[in-house]
């Protein structure tokens, strides 16, 4: 009786699954290029903006309203070529960085600010930038993917890192941890947008609420099916559950249609060499890598480490040693939810925030954490830098609506010829 049970539900749990899919799927058309032309303070009117695709073909075009903005709805995600039309622009204003061609990836559900600097005709001249050839513009596409692969990778290493911990303490694999990054990027969302806090203060309370909601979930909801003895299959199905009532929680509240911060949409780019790189995404992956190896070496060189660390390899014997293995685990889900919060913050400033956006890269998430090697830190952070690289240099060539294919591809190669992942440990089997 009891195994028809599990079944039934499994069976339920695809069903939903394959529902709650197509029903993302058909909410996800939210793409577009969009922005704002301001010259000296002062919205710019009237002048063309023309999208097309990698092969050319328009994409649509549009013209700034009397408020400077512009908006091209796009028909799925991909790269785009953007070109302000310079002949339409007033007398005397130019593209300051003299570049009127922008090529952008936009994301899936994703509405991507796009940045033209306008300022007098006194910039243009012998000084201007020359335009580039052919060589450079490559050089420079494989550069900016290149640096928007590992800027994507530490954001999924957030995630990553949270959910490898969960795995290493309890042994579940929590489809719901999607909507713990969505948990994180929604919470900021309202007290930024709806409550008028300033970002870095709405990020920050959004962290310390998702730590929290970590630590009740396994309080009053794992931590019961744990004490039931519930069986690691039934509580991932049940995770999948969780999933979709979170997830249709946060498109009731907020709505289906992709949203931005107050702050920091659009930013001027700092050239670093060929590629021109925004302020917040340094300062993002600063914030990253001090958090994940501040996490990593707590691991590795304090009590509370070594304590999560017996927990992981023998829960049992950690119990016989007077470690309370319950208070560890739910220290471990507090550290899994606001990892998770941080990484739907920044996911939230790098591409918007979605109802949906935790479930688009969950697979990618695992993806990290299998390639890296199950139940380790410091697996799940080279793991989730060699995904986010494999996704995005993978456009070269191929379409960019196939570019988690790459990472795909990556860990299917790895696994064949180490299973146990990059940095797992090879376990012997009877």
């Amino acid at each position: 009786m009891r195994r028809a049970v599990i079944i039934f539900t499994a069976v339920l749990g695809f069903l939903f699954t394959s529902l709650g899919f197509g029903a993302t799927s058909a909410l996800a058309e939210g793409e577009a290029l969009q922005g704002t032309l301001i010259n000296a303070g002062q919205p710019v009117a009237g002048v063309v903006i023309k999208v097309s695709d990698e092969g050319g073909t328009s994409a649509g075009e549009a013209k700034s309203g009397a408020d400077g903005k512009w908006a091209v709805p796009l028909k799925a995600a991909g790269t785009y070529k953007v070109d302000l039309d310079t002949a339409t622009l007033p007398q005397g204003v130019v593209v300051t960085t003299g570049r009127s061609s922008l090529t952008l990836t936009v994301f899936e559900g994703a509405a991507r600010n796009v940045l033209f600097p306008l300022g007098a005709s006194a910039t243009s001249g012998p000084g201007a930038p020359a335009p580039e050839d052919d060589g450079n513009s490559s050089l420079a596409r494989v550069l900016d993917l290149a640096y928007t692969g590992i800027h994507f990778g530490l954001i999924i290493a957030l995630a990553a890192l949270g959910l490898s911990l969960i795995f290493g303490t309890m042994g579940l694999t929590n489809f719901a941890h999607g909507e713990l990054i969505t948990f994180g990027a929604v919470i900021c969302l309202l007290f930024n947008v709806s409550w008028g806090m300033p970002l870095e203060i709405a990020a920050i309370v959004a962290v310390v609420l998702g730590g929290v909601f970590g630590y009740f979930q396994d309080r009053f909801f794992w931590g019961w099916l744990r004490n039931r003895r519930t069986g690691l299959i039934g509580m991932m199905i049940i995770s999948i559950g969780l999933a979709l009532i979170l997830r249709y929680i946060y498109l009731w509240v907020f709505g289906g249609t992709t949203q931005q911060y107050a702050q920091y949409v659009a930013q001027p780019g700092i050239e670093i060499g060929p590629i021109s790189v925004a302020p917040k995404n340094l300062i993002m992956d600063g914030i990253a890598i001090v958090v994940l190896i501040g996490v990593s070496l707590a691991l590795v060189m304090t009590r509370l480490g070594k304590a999560t660390r017996a927990v992981s390899t023998n829960p049992a014997l950690a119990a016989a040693s007077g470690i309370s293995v319950d208070s560890i685990i739910r220290l471990v889900w507090a550290i899994g939810g606001a990892l998770a919060a941080l990484s739907g913050v920044m996911l939230g400033v790098f591409q918007g925030v979605n109802y949906q956006m935790g479930f688009q890269i969950l697979l990618l998430v695992f993806a990290a954490v299998t390639l890296g090697g199950l139940g380790t830190a410091f697996g799940a952070l080279l793991g989730s830098l060699v995904v986010g690289l494999a996704t995005q240099l993978s456009t070269l060539w191929i379409p960019t609506e196939l570019k988690n294919v790459g990472a795909l591809v990556v860990l299917i190669v790895i696994i064949l010829v180490r299973p146990q992942g990059i940095l797992g440990r090879r376990e012997r089997i009877g």
